[in-house]
């Protein structure tokens, strides 16, 4: 997991869901090109699991491709993410698990 801005005037542009940008205070994921496919998880949640067994629910609202510097199995999330698992965002990555909630 990497951290991501969705605020305007951070890093990347709109999201790709909803072509808007979104508040780096909300749980919300980018994911890597193979698990967005086409989109078919926009708008939708996922389950994220830290190292240490903590869980947070984040909102599905972008792709994190290639050309943002994401493997395809990649998951990048906001600030507020990072927060509720107790992390240092400069740390840059950390391991994590996910599923789909629905």
């Amino acid at each position: 997991m990497s951290v991501n801005g969705f605020d305007k005037g951070e890093e990347g542009g709109p999201a790709s869901c909803d072509g808007q940008y979104h508040s780096d205070d909300q749980f919300l994921v980018s994911l890597g090109s193979m698990w967005y496919g086409p989109g078919n998880r926009c708008g939708k949640t996922i389950r994220i699991k830290s190292a240490d067994g903590l869980y947070v629910v984040a909102m599905v609202v972008d792709e994190c491709g290639r050309e943002s510097g994401c493997s395809e199995n990649e998951i990048s999330t906001s600030a507020a993410v990072w927060k509720a698992f107790g992390l240092d965002t400069s740390v840059g990555q950390v391991f994590v698990s996910w599923s789909d909630t629905n």
